[in-house]
């Protein structure tokens, strides 16, 4: 059968790529695996983007694996997050079993076990990792507004209280500094700050710290402060020249999938601010795997969701490459979505009405295709996916069923001693384990509050002293005068007076010696 005829040799014509390119696996054909039709994906499209999807336990995470060990062998460094612990096999060599050599036969791979070279992260050193940090400062009020469930209002308060921080050079570090910052500006002495550009209120400020109260009791206050962590880390290869995969350890933090999540947001767009343009590239200068990306997107603000869309649709230029994996492609905004370029769609179910409608909508948004989609998606085995990419001439490949390859590395955890000696071994360690608190926006604040309660308590009591010395001057005015003694009456007495101005006479003489009790003079 000719090609043209032939509508499987003409969707594998369609991966027959020139340049260089990871390979997916073997196409899937009326039931039947074509090994002699490979499905591939160029690697210099892999900046422009692509999503991950399907329906619990059909495979995503090993699909991840997949790529990020090739893109690894091929030199580009990757950034995977791992929410359930099982991503860290990665850094070993895989088990050959019965398994990974059946489907090793039936998708003409040479298998052969090995490992990457990886280092592992924990936000803020809260399990197995290298302590990621962030500062406030450049978290920024838009993802902290997500993360602390802020609605409009809120968010522009919280904008504004960062302006004023910024404007002062109050260092935002950790919460304890955003906390010291809204007290402040609703206390009598702060309000006066904001007065000229709309003031802060007192419920929204209430709103700010209680919500800043219930983030630290989620352990937050760990994933804020310094050494901020350069993510410029994540662009490494190691010395014999495959690319370093950075393995975020989520499993400790599972439970605040905002939280995470979120941070993952700043991680991308920490990359972005710093990395200079390159345009398009021969292969990516990193691949960022953002896992749970539902987690990102519910209960977004418009303002959060803008920020998003404009970081994905300008990092590729960047040379940075963002796979988003979640259940349904419904998960992700549609803005975003149209961004993605290179598809990977494992088996949806269609149990419930809504699981069916979201097939629907899910069949659509792929290209024509001579198979039946519906049909083709509920029934897809694990490890097998629907795919369709960019090709080297930024053109959609044919929709392509796809029996994936088997990865070469461990499929599963790596044993916590040993992710512990990998982690303890890193340079990075030392650089980054240990907390610092230097001064910023808390204890400025508290020591402008305490001089000024000094100062203030100063002129309480120079006040106080005043006012007793009035009160004591006016008091000796009003006290009545003393009794005076029995010689100050004589003395004061008309008759002394008039005896005194006959003192020079002799009957003067006489009476003052008897007064005085003076001896009389002999003659």
């Amino acid at each position: 059968m000719s090609q043209s005829t032939d509508p499987a040799g003409q969707i594998a014509a369609g991966y027959a790529f020139t340049g260089p390119a990871l390979d997916l696996g073997a196409l899937l054909w009326d039931g039947t695996c074509l090994p002699d039709r490979q499905i591939r994906i160029p690697l210099s499209m892999l900046n422009r983007h692509g999503l991950v999807a399907g329906a619990t336990g059909t495979g995503k995470t090993k699909t991840l694996q997949l790529i990020a060990e090739q893109l690894s062998a091929a030199g580009v460094p990757v950034f995977l997050a791992d929410i359930k612990g099982d991503v860290s096999g990665i850094s070993a060599p895989g088990t050959e079993n019965d398994r990974v050599r059946e489907r090793a036969a039936d998708v003409a791979q040479d298998w052969q076990p090995a490992g990457c070279p990886a280092e592992f992260y924990a936000l803020g050193g809260i399990g197995a990792g290298i302590p990621l940090r962030a500062t406030v400062t450049a978290f920024g009020p838009v993802l902290l507004s997500k993360v602390l469930q802020l609605n409009q209002t809120q968010e522009q308060s919280l904008g504004l209280i960062f302006h004023y921080a910024d404007s002062k050079g109050l260092e935002l570090i950790d919460l304890k500094d955003l906390r010291a910052v809204v007290a402040f500006l609703v206390s009598d002495q702060g309000k006066p700050e904001l007065k000229g550009i709309g003031g802060l209120s007192t419920v929204t400020a209430g709103v700010i710290l209680r919500a800043l109260t219930a983030f630290e009791q989620q352990g937050a206050s760990e994933f804020f402060g310094e050494p901020e962590f350069d993510t410029s880390e994540f662009l490494r290869t190691s010395a014999d020249g495959r690319g370093v995969v950075s393995v975020l350890e989520l499993p400790a933090v599972q439970d605040k999938p905002q939280l995470f999540s979120t941070f993952l947001m700043w991680l991308l767009a920490d990359l972005y601010a710093d990395l200079p343009e390159v345009g398009d590239v021969e292969r990516p200068k990193l691949v960022f795997f953002f896992d749970e990306a539902h987690l990102l997107f519910n209960g977004a603000s418009k303002a959060f969701l803008d920020s998003i869309t404009q970081t994905v649709r300008l990092i590729r230029s960047k040379g940075i490459g963002v796979f988003f994996v979640t259940q349904t492609p419904k998960d992700v905004p549609a803005d975003v979505l149209a961004q993605l370029g290179n598809r990977v769609q494992h088996a949806l179910r269609a149990f419930t009405p809504d699981d069916a409608k979201a097939l629907k909508a899910t069949v659509k948004t792929f290209p024509r295709s001579p198979y039946d989609l519906e049909e083709l998606l509920t029934g897809l085995g694990t490890g097998e996916a629907v795919i369709t990419v960019l090709s080297e001439n930024g053109a959609p490949t044919p929709v392509a069923a796809t029996r994936l390859r088997a990865p070469r590395s461990l499929m599963g955890p790596v044993d916590p001693a040993d992710l512990d000696r990998a982690v303890k071994s890193s340079l990075l360690y030392s650089r980054y384990a240990e907390p610092v608190d230097r001064e910023s926006a808390y204890e400025k604040i508290s020591a402008e509050q305490a001089a000024a309660e000094a100062a203030a308590e100063e002129a309480a009591a120079a006040a106080e002293a005043e006012k007793q010395a009035k009160e004591a001057a006016k008091a000796a005015r009003s006290a009545p005068k003393p009794e005076p003694s029995l010689a100050q009456q004589v003395v004061g007495s008309g008759l002394f007076r008039s005896l005194a101005r006959s003192v020079g006479t002799q009957l003067g003489r006489e009476i003052s010696r008897s007064l005085f009790g003076t001896a009389k003079r002999r003659r």
